[in-house]
């Protein structure tokens, strides 16, 4: 297969390069700075620029590609090790980043006179806004009208319009992913390596959790699935609450979680963004289970127990 992806450097997307030229497959990147990932692109892969909000350039290369990988868009969190706060600048960045990005792939796919079969649209468990209660969430549970909620909803709708272009349109609305390279795992590890680990907020929160071998291996399932349409939560089968995921991860790392950090001291130091953890989404991945997909990680144990070394 001729796949491009959007995003093929980042936390999700370099791995996914690697796995999807190990298969086999041709691999374009679109990146602003072709020269810094052609630096870290396997064998099989290739760098091809783009501004992320118009097909302007790249557009040619959709015709006769067989997937589109739409990952693009700015972090939630930002670059930094600790979260930057959402100023109304930053909200509005995280929001066009990726509208923009959908909707130039649109573009591209619109004008390709042999389209792609399918595109893989990138979105988040955002989608069902933050929240502090306990119900279960699958796919069919409604968005959030939150920011995230609100944001998740219009990157979802920004490539839409490739359903109706007869392209298989597959929606993946990924959790917390946990990695050594980046997301959430490394400040968590560093807080129990300085034996200040304890629950964040109320530790009741749930934390939708996926390693990022399964992520990897959930996109990869999805793409070559032609039963796989629309959206599928990117979660382990088992979320947990916070307060448990401290506990489980001192365990692994055989330190104490015992030190909590209070919600307000969280706000006063990072403002609204302090929602993604104090916050969170009992989501389960009742497709991609009904699909018959196997995860490798399914337990929180086993997954940090791989990660933390």
């Amino acid at each position: 297969m001729r796949i491009l992806i959007t995003g093929g450097t980042g936390l999700i997307g370099r791995p996914l390069v690697n796995a999807l030229t190990g298969d086999g497959h041709e691999v374009i990147v679109l990146t602003r700075d072709p020269k810094r990932a052609a630096a870290v692109l396997p064998a099989g892969a290739r760098a091809h620029p783009w501004d992320a909000r118009t097909a302007d350039g790249w557009g040619h290369l959709a015709d006769g590609a067989d997937a589109i990988i739409n990952l693009a868009g700015e972090s939630i969190a930002g670059t930094g090790t600790i979260p930057s706060r959402w100023t109304p600048e930053r909200r509005r960045r995280i929001h066009e980043s990726r509208v923009y990005a959908g909707l130039a792939v649109v573009d591209a796919v619109e004008a390709a006179a042999v389209r792609p079969k399918v595109l893989i649209q990138a979105s988040a468990v955002g989608y069902y806004g933050q929240r502090s209660d306990d119900v279960i969430l699958t796919e069919d549970s409604p968005p959030g009208r939150d920011f995230l909620g609100e944001t998740c909803v219009a990157w979802e709708q920004s490539t839409a319009p490739v359903e109706e272009l007869g392209v298989r349109r597959v929606i993946i609305r990924t959790g917390l992913v946990l990695a050594r390279e980046g997301g959430p795992l490394p400040l968590l590890i560093l807080q129990h390596r300085l034996f200040a680990g304890g629950r964040l907020g109320s530790g009741r929160q749930y934390w939708p959790w996926i390693h990022l071998h399964d992520e990897v291996a959930a996109i990869r399932f999805l793409l070559s699935n032609a039963k796989a349409v629309g959206p599928f939560n990117l979660t382990a089968p088992h979320p947990v609450t916070a307060a448990e995921f401290s506990r489980v991860l001192g365990r692994v790392m055989s330190r104490p979680s015992l030190l909590p950090t209070p919600a307000f001291a969280m706000r006063l130091v990072l403002g609204d963004i302090a929602t993604l953890v104090l916050d969170g989404q009992r989501a389960i991945p009742k497709k991609l289970l009904d699909l018959g997909f196997k995860f490798r990680f399914s337990e929180l144990f086993y997954a940090l127990r791989d990660l933390v070394k």
